[in-house]
């Protein structure tokens, strides 16, 4: 079912115009459930971070005006009128001249400004000689300098990471207000698919693009829904399809979408509802089969079975879709200047990806982008690509040692 081949531009173009992400839902997430989702809105704190002025250093609390003066030579005397430790609220009051023991993260008893070090003082029984001057708020953590009370620390849309969950355990939150994340149907289809964990038949290849895809969704924000391997039959695609399409937000499938007389993935996707396949063949190399659906109001993307060609077509298109749904800004793909290690041709009026591997040129100080030589089926190119080079329509090849732009499929 094969169209006239559309530019990759003209593709992204046409999702745009058949799709508008909108947010799935909000829902309350358990701190520890909350890594990686999405805030839905503004959090505001309602006291002071710290909620007292606390010590920094162990120490000794004192008034500040009490050590003036004070130095190696003439050291100032004061008396040691108690301890605090820290995660108790201090009974006694500071007076002129006294100093009191104090922790790490203990709170300040009243009327001391300032915490003197241990290794600026010397305790002789309940007397302190202190050789060095404090200056108020010396080594002390004032009520509100890390949050104010009223203060947004979080605005919505943030992704909620280690720091971000770590701010809203400060505040003594349980939960988050955060958007619902996408459930996204993932099935890869083809009789020579076999399912892992069990013995491999001969003329089969175990199920790849399922993890590969599924492992993609989660890096996106959303969540997989594992349909697994799905035989080239038309009952059961369809019946697989029908249910993939109604328990889940977008539909991901690869595999049964070249022009075989056995690949049914394009007329089943365009029968489950309007207004069905809306691009059939993208003018890329590799990629060529991709084909996009719409159907109540849903997204299908049915990738070719070649892994390093699924993998690559996913990130190309549907990965935006799926993190505006997950209320995410699409990530750009992370690009570096390298040097063509070899000659690159294009695919004649399709703009090709070539997969490559960065090396280091020590001699010369720069990256070296070496195409990798295989089939877009080869799993290697799945583990060995860094990233890929464009070769545009317009474009015959790429000479070698010419400086390109590698967008990245992972950090280097």
């Amino acid at each position: 079912m094969f169209r006239k081949l559309v530019s990759f531009e003209e593709a992204k173009k046409i999702i745009d115009e058949n799709f508008t992400p909108m947010p799935i839902g909000d829902e309350d997430v358990a701190l520890l459930e909350a890594y990686n989702r999405v805030l839905k809105e503004d959090l505001i704190s309602t006291f002071d971070v710290p909620s007292f002025d606390r010590s920094t250093v162990d120490g000794y609390a004192v008034k500040a005006e009490d050590t003036f003066g004070a130095d190696e030579n003439q050291p100032v005397t004061l008396t040691i009128s108690g301890t605090v430790f820290a995660g108790e609220q201090p009974k006694m009051v500071l007076g002129t001249g006294e100093a009191v023991e104090i922790v790490t993260g203990a709170p300040l008893p009243e009327s001391a400004d300032a915490v003197i070090m241990l290794e600026d003082v010397e305790r002789i029984d309940n007397q302190l000689q202190v050789y060095t001057a404090a200056a108020p708020c010396l080594n002390v953590m004032k009520k509100g300098s890390d949050i104010k009370c009223g203060k947004t620390v979080l605005h919505a849309g943030q992704v909620l990471g280690a720091s971000e969950i770590g701010v809203l355990a400060a505040l003594g939150l349980t939960t988050a207000r955060c958007f619902k994340p996408p459930m996204v149907a993932v099935l890869s289809i083809g009789d020579e698919v076999a399912t892992i964990g069990k013995l491999l038949p001969a003329g089969k290849i175990f199920d790849i693009n399922t993890y590969s895809l599924s492992t993609a969704i989660i890096e996106c924000g959303a969540k997989p829904v594992f349909f697994g391997v799905i035989p080239d039959n038309k009952d059961a695609l369809s019946k697989t399809l029908t249910t993939a399409l109604a328990s889940a937000d977008i539909v991901i499938t690869s595999g049964g979408v070249s022009v075989g007389s056995h690949d049914y993935t394009s007329q089943i996707v365009d029968s489950l509802g309007k207004p069905g396949v809306v691009l059939s063949g993208i003018a890329v190399k590799p990629g060529k089969p991709t084909t996009v659906a719409f159907a109540q109001n849903k997204p299908i993307f049915s990738l070719p079975g070649h892994p390093a060609a699924a993998l690559l077509m996913f990130y190309l298109l549907a990965r935006p879709v799926i993190q505006h749904l997950c209320c995410r800004t699409p990530s750009e793909t992370r690009s570096i200047r390298a040097f063509a290690g070899a000659k690159m041709f294009s695919a004649k009026g399709r703009r090709t990806f070539v997969m490559i591997k960065l090396v280091l040129d020590i001699e010369n100080g720069r990256l070296i982008a070496e195409p990798i030589i295989g089939a877009s089926g080869a799993i290697t190119l799945l583990s060995e690509a860094d990233g890929f080079v464009e070769v545009l329509e317009n474009q015959q090849y790429i000479n070698k040692d010419e400086e390109v732009l590698v967008k990245l499929f992972k950090p280097i």
